[in-house]
């Protein structure tokens, strides 16, 4: 499957940086983009993967290898496992004599691989590439939602193939992929507190609740949060704050990436069973939230929800080019307007409040107020 629009992502950030980042959850396609970008650009390359030890062995000696492959595009897979690499490749670049590029692409956020954001400030452009979303699966909305949209979970030939798979990655994420990050957290503490989680899905983080029943304490709580969410498992979502005469709630909202993942935690299979989940809705606002933000594009940076101690509250708050656009996740045939959207509207001065809801079909429930399905 192309993926067509981060081709074009990665090729605008070589317009302007000698280094392009893409960074990930594994297993997500990194690679086979890369690939992809490769066959598009038709130069001349050299791959080194970190994960396999013939290519770690030709990096022993960094600056000696990589010096001598110039004017050429260096593709370095797997980068959080030698985070050493990065000072030698700004030697490099600064080299303009050299005429390299660098493709570069780590299974964790440039928090959690810090030398890349310190060393490489200015030289390079940062991509993030998440599993498949709906424009991307023709619109298989029912599918989507309940395989996630890891490419071998969403594309295995049947739910129980899927299911297995995702049951296999969480156990090599647990048991592999965070001790190669440098974190010694025994998986089943690690398993326990991720599982734990899922009860947390689309509401408030509680570390003291949490560090209680784990047995842990806040500080822990809050590095395990920060673990899952550089490795792009969870997302955290900051509260928005406005001068106003109310209080406003202050502690982040966690949703969990992708849908496939904490179906896979929790046991659920079949559609069938989801239908029945009593936590179906905060699932779909999970799954919807995650969606809107890839649809618009929007940083981390510009993604909020807002609220009130009164319980007037938004789910999701975009700021993006100069507009405050708000959204309301409803698990409902037909959304009705409600108070806390009027305030939400007035409060928050928004352009417009988008309802998303599983239908198909466009229709206003007032001024600025429009309900409308995941499938533009």
């Amino acid at each position: 499957m192309e993926r067509r629009k981060y081709l074009k992502i990665i090729e605008k950030h070589f317009r302007v940086h000698p280094a392009c980042a893409i960074l990930g959850p594994r297993q997500v396609g990194k690679t086979t983009l890369a690939k992809m970008f490769i066959e598009e650009t038709k130069g001349s390359f050299h791959f080194f993967d970190l994960e396999n030890p013939v290519d770690l062995a030709r990096l022993e000696n960094p600056m000696i290898t990589l010096s001598k492959l110039t004017n050429s595009l260096i593709i370095i897979d797997e980068i959080q496992r030698a985070p050493e690499l990065f000072p030698v490749i700004r030697v490099l670049i600064d080299d303009k004599e050299k005429k390299q590029k660098f493709l570069i692409l780590g299974s964790a956020s440039r928090d959690l691989i810090k030398q890349s954001s310190e060393t490489l400030a200015g030289r390079i452009g940062y991509m993030e590439l998440m599993p498949f979303s709906l424009d991307e699966v023709d619109h298989d909305q029912e599918v989507l939602w309940l395989r996630g949209g890891f490419p071998l979970s969403y594309l295995a030939e049947n739910n129980e193939d899927s299911f297995f798979w995702r049951q296999s990655y969480i156990a090599t994420f647990l048991e592999r992929d965070i001790p190669n990050l440098g974190f010694l957290i025994p998986p089943q503490q690690m398993r326990r507190f991720w599982l734990m989680l899922v009860h947390y899905h689309g509401q408030m983080f509680n570390a003291s609740e949490l560090g209680k029943s784990l047995g842990i304490s806040d500080h822990m709580v809050r590095k395990y949060l920060d673990i899952l969410a550089g490795t792009f498992m969870i997302r955290v979502l900051l509260p928005w704050y406005e001068n106003l005469e109310k209080r406003q709630i202050k502690s982040p909202k966690i949703y969990f990436r992708d849908s496939g993942i904490l179906h896979a935690l929790i046991g659920i299979q079949k559609q069938t069973e989801m239908d029945i989940y009593p936590k179906m809705g905060s699932f779909w606002e999970g799954f919807a939230l995650e969606e809107v933000i890839r649809q618009t594009g929007a940083a981390p940076e510009e993604c909020y929800f807002w609220g009130t101690q009164s319980k007037a509250e938004l789910d999701l708050l975009i700021l993006q080019n100069g507009k405050r656009i708000g959204y309301e996740f409803k698990y409902s045939d037909a959304p009705k307007i409600t108070p806390s959207m009027r305030i939400a509207c007035e409060d928050l001065k928004l352009d417009h409040l988008y309802v998303i809801y599983p239908g198909s079909k466009v229709f206003p429930l007032a001024e600025k107020i429009t309900v409308r399905g995941l499938k533009l």
